[in-house]
């Protein structure tokens, strides 16, 4: 039998303060709370202290956002999916906004080791006038460790329920996946930068949008495999891949930093641990 660990988080905006109130069962919890913007942006570091997931393992983080709430969560390192006996370690996140809430969703990479059985879920609910920043990163493998990514699977999934559906699955041994010219092409770590709205973004907000991620995305060393799009109107998506982990982090941090800007007027202030 695995760990099976659960957080509630829930942000609320009480007497002028984005506040997070949160619970937890097993080793998944809340680490800091911070204020780096003042009291309107409430920051907090998720850590889950064994550190990786084993076959068994699940994770169950439930995220609410109340109207005019302001959260962002980050994580102290990355999250490890371990080799598998043949049971599946799970990590599963909701994240649903009140109208006018915005969010941003900014955990480390997950690092798929080899031999591992892992399944990877987001579902965001956003309602209307609601905004959430969010990514995932996704590296198979240490390639730099000289560990490559030889056996095991992991599924990736996220969802806006009735807007947009995303899921993959990705094997180890699929050579024609990981090598081939139409899948990763060699490449060993699939990062995924969005933004999501409860209402219909007005085009000349999306192209806005669209257009500062492929300037920031153009002065990039990954920019031949990188790109940016909008498969819906309340749906803005940065794609790349990347040899390693630190490239693409480094791409999505930039790109987030101009999508705060342009899109809530806000400074490109970062998560404390992200200077280290």
């Amino acid at each position: 039998m695995g760990w099976h660990a659960e957080l509630r988080l829930d942000y609320r905006v009480e007497h002028g303060r984005c506040l997070a109130r949160h619970r937890h069962m097993g080793p998944l919890r809340i680490l800091q709370i911070l204020y780096p913007e003042g009291d309107a942006v409430c920051h907090n570091v998720v850590v889950h202290p064994p550190s990786g997931l084993v076959g068994g393992d699940v994770l169950d983080t439930a995220i609410t956002v109340g109207t005019g709430a302001h959260g962002l969560v980050t994580t102290p390192g990355a999250t490890r999916f371990y080799r598998s006996d043949g049971e599946t370690a799970v990590q599963r996140t909701q994240i649903a906004l009140a109208p006018g809430a915005r969010f941003e969703w900014l955990p480390l990479s997950a690092i798929c080791s080899s031999g591992c059985i892992a399944e990877n879920t987001l579902v965001v609910r956003p309602d209307a006038d609601s905004e959430l920043i969010g990514w995932d990163m996704c590296a198979l493998g240490l390639p730099a460790s000289n560990q490559p990514f030889q056996r095991g699977s992991i599924r990736q999934r996220i969802e806006v329920p009735g807007i947009w559906l995303e899921q993959a699955r990705i094997d180890a041994q699929d050579d024609l996946l990981m090598n081939g010219t139409l899948g990763l092409a060699g490449q060993r770590c699939v990062g995924t930068l969005f933004f999501i709205t409860g209402t219909v973004l007005p085009r000349v907000r999306r192209e806005a949008v669209l257009e500062a991620a492929r300037g920031a995305i153009g002065s990039h060393a990954l920019a031949p495999t990188a790109g940016a799009t909008s498969p819906h109107p309340q749906i803005v998506i940065v794609r790349a891949l990347g040899p390693l982990v630190e490239p693409v982090f480094e791409l999505l941090r930039r790109v987030r930093a101009v999508w705060r800007a342009e899109l809530w007027q806000l400074p490109a202030t970062e998560p404390r641990g992200w200077a280290n």
